[in-house]
């Protein structure tokens, strides 16, 4: 069953009514009257149907043209929205899943293998937050641990030792901030996690699918080409947690989203990130398939100019890439 957001609330009363007049149709159809497309009111249901569709169709489109960016954030984060397992599953092929860092222990928030992207061999990895609540469960909803970092660490390792392109998912409200993460090293492992990145004598291309939280998200990000979904939203913290620290007031969290500069929009806008994909109207839940299969295309394109560079052309230019995001406009 389809998920509404709160400001969706127009277009699901529309569609509850699609529905009910569907299952009308249905059942005419079944008890024999199949030629009689009226309802009780005398109303024709096909062309009631047709009405109300493009109604919720252009309700849809008015209310996704102008999303704030705290609408915005509950899109990224809507748990209907393909993951990053979805996105493995739909992109690639021969997809053999890699477990553990070698140190301590596997972290299920940070999954990743070798795999074959439209027949190239590529090493894929990112973070997973699950779709129901056993699986939410499973992989910490996403928020990855040191030995998830580490891991990561290993995957591109391996990647650059077998000279594979790495492909990079992000969809994290960041690292995990338990005290066991913090016993473990959790900055230091995510600081590693962006050297390795940089240093990668492979191309690298990072898609953020949804929310790209932190530090969490930049562990798995600094590469060649940083892509992100329309609707998505990288930051360093949360509007709720900044409104929190700034104003203590978390009611103030639009105000901090707008702050943040948090959108794919923003974000191209300062130079930060390399392309916008974008999503169907209402957002990649609303057709999931259609989503991956845009998110294949931009990626393909992308990968095949950088997989014409040298090694060292490909640390020089990830790195300078990423010097000029601290330096002042002239």
């Amino acid at each position: 069953m389809r998920q509404f957001l709160d400001f969706e609330k127009s277009v699901a009363e529309l569609e509850t009514k699609i529905d009910e007049l569907r299952q009308m149709a249905r059942h005419n159809h079944h008890v024999g009257k199949g030629d009689d497309r009226k309802g009780l009111d005398g109303v024709n249901i096909d062309e009631e149907l047709s009405r109300l569709s493009d109604k919720a169709d252009k309700q849809l489109r008015t209310i996704y043209s102008k999303l704030t960016p705290l609408q915005k954030v509950q899109v990224a984060r809507h748990a209907q929205r393909p993951h990053t397992l979805d996105y493995i599953k739909a992109l690639t092929t021969e997809f053999t899943p890699l477990a553990g860092d070698r140190t301590f222990g596997d972290d299920q928030a940070m999954v990743g293998g070798l795999a074959r992207f439209r027949g190239q061999p590529v090493v894929v990895l990112g973070t997973e937050r699950g779709c129901d609540t056993e699986s939410r469960l499973k992989h910490n909803f996403g928020m990855a641990r040191p030995e998830g970092y580490r891991k990561a660490q290993r995957l591109m390792k391996l990647a650059g030792r077998f000279g594979l392109p790495v492909l990079s998912f992000v969809d994290t409200a960041g690292a995990w901030p338990g005290i066991d993460a913090e016993a473990r090293g959790q900055a230091e492992a995510i600081a590693r996690s962006v050297d390795t990145a940089l240093s990668l004598r492979v191309p690298m291309i990072a898609t953020v699918i949804g929310e790209g939280g932190s530090g969490g998200a930049i562990a798995i990000a600094a590469a060649d080409r940083v892509l992100m979904l329309e609707h998505a939203i990288y930051s360093v913290i949360s509007p709720e947690a900044a409104a929190s620290i700034l104003w203590r007031d978390p009611k103030l969290a639009p105000a901090a989203a707008e702050a943040l500069k948090l959108t794919a929009q923003d974000l191209k806008r300062l130079k930060l990130i390399d392309r916008i994909i974008a999503e169907p109207t209402g957002g990649a839940q609303r057709l999931p398939e259609q989503m991956m299969t845009a998110v294949g295309e931009a990626i393909a394109e992308e990968l095949t100019p950088l997989l014409r560079l040298s090694p060292e052309g490909l640390v020089v230019e990830r790195r300078e890439r990423f010097l000029a995001m601290t330096r002042p406009p002239l």
